[in-house]
């Protein structure tokens, strides 16, 4: 869905610089998290979109389905960031995107089949009743949610009735659509005051669903096998793997992310350019890898094809690569042991093509971990030497010497501008 209207309430304003005026810290509701049950189900369905067909045009078609199940997760979101959910109208809104989202999930399988029309319909019923949530802020039409509801929503209910090659052309059209409404419309959204502490919980939350599609990845092959010893190492491969994913997150990037939020002179550019577009990125290589567990786990010593490997090690790479990209964006500095971990992963794929799959689970668990090693080595040490330096109020970051490397991998700035995203 798409980023915002083009103003919020105005108890959800703020004035442009982005640590004056902080509104108190916002909670992610129950309802949010019911909402995201939904969403567990409808990424397992794009993950087996994927699983059954893995080569270039099946990465494609899985990609253009994932789009706007994750946007109508963005949408919400952005929805419940800026207003005040926490009543009878917004929960029943938000269970009725939920819905519309369960209706969007059980379409994925047949989505170039039978179900396309009733994906692209499911679609626009949940930009619908996004658009009417917000339908009191002046000039909503004239933004994201509007060109969701006016293009992308129709786009995809046409395309749905289209045969294979043009209904891909156009449901790819709708996603261009979604993804580009936040920069066509980024004047519009000036005005928006997001919330720092409750936009990089929601995201961290659905980058944690995607994570446990990979565990689903891992115990839903292995409890069909007979769990000889070398099953068993696959599954202590592979959920090492998980972990590292995950200590790469949730242990060095979420403190960051949040912290720059917090300090940016626009937040809307740090939401728009590390959130919605950054963890499309994240929970697409999850996904990727997840898929891929399932191509690994059930016969340890089968040699992997090059799908498989692609998904599993190019899945990993996007996941590391991206975080090249959120450090950039952030703080304008360079991710170098992460960069240069991707691109040992990306090189090694062609060279674990004819491997057993135990032996690739095994050499890139090994990474991930050494990773890990690395980055906290370098974290200790830096923390241990140079003069202090307090974050801002309410960062999430603890005390950390000036120029010492945040738990996202960047270094702290001396001031907190230096941090912004522009």
């Amino acid at each position: 869905m798409s980023a915002t209207g083009d103003a919020g309430p105005p108890e959800a304003r703020r004035d442009a610089g982005g640590v004056g005026g902080e509104a108190d810290e916002k909670r992610v509701t129950w309802a949010e998290l019911y909402f995201d049950l939904v969403f567990v189900f409808a990424i397992t369905q794009v993950s087996g979109l994927l699983h059954h067909h893995h080569d270039a045009t099946g990465l494609v078609r899985a990609l253009v389905v994932f789009v706007p199940v994750y946007w109508c997760w963005v949408g919400t979101t952005v929805q419940a960031n800026i207003r005040d959910v926490d009543n009878l109208r917004d929960r029943l809104g938000i269970l009725a995107v939920g819905l519309a989202g369960l209706f969007m999930a059980l379409a994925v399988p047949g989505a170039y089949g039978g179900r396309g029309v009733l994906l692209g319909a499911a679609y626009w019923l949940a930009r619908l009743v996004l658009l009417l949530l917000l339908i009191r802020l002046p000039g909503v039409w004239r933004g994201p949610y509007g060109a969701g509801v006016l293009v992308s929503g129709p786009l995809l209910v046409v395309g749905g009735l289209l045969p294979d090659g043009p209904r891909l052309a156009l449901w790819a059209a709708a996603a261009l659509c979604d993804l580009a409404a936040p920069l066509v419309f980024r004047r519009r959204l000036a005005a928006v005051a997001y919330h720092p502490s409750h936009m990089p919980e929601r995201f961290a939350l659905f980058l944690l669903v995607a994570l446990g599609e990979s565990i689903v990845g891992i115990g839903g092959t292995a409890a069909g096998a007979r769990l000889d010893v070398a099953e068993l190492a696959a599954v202590a491969a592979a959920f090492t793997i998980s972990a590292g994913l995950w200590w790469q997150y949730f242990v060095y990037a979420a403190d960051a992310m949040r912290y720059a939020v917090e300090v940016a002179d626009s937040r809307r550019d740090v939401v728009r350019r590390i959130f919605q577009y950054g963890h499309l990125a994240l929970a697409a290589g999850v996904i990727g890898v997840a898929v891929g567990f399932g191509e690994t786990v059930a016969d340890p010593w089968q040699a992997l094809g090059p799908g498989s490997v692609a998904l599993l090690y190019g899945g990993c790479g996007l996941y590391l690569l991206t975080f090249g990209y959120t450090r950039w964006m952030m703080f304008r500095k360079v991710a170098t042991t992460r960069l240069g971990a991707a691109a040992v992963v990306l090189g090694l794929a062609p060279a674990v093509v004819r491997l057993p799959a135990l032996a690739v689970l095994v050499a890139l668990a090994v990474l991930l971990v050494a990773l890990n090693v690395v980055e906290h080595v370098r974290v200790v040490r830096a923390a241990g030497s140079g003069p202090a330096t307090v974050a801002p109020s309410g960062s999430a970051l603890p005390v950390v010497p000036a120029g010492a490397p945040l738990p996202g991998g960047s270094a702290l700035p001396s001031a907190p501008s230096a941090a912004s995203a522009e």
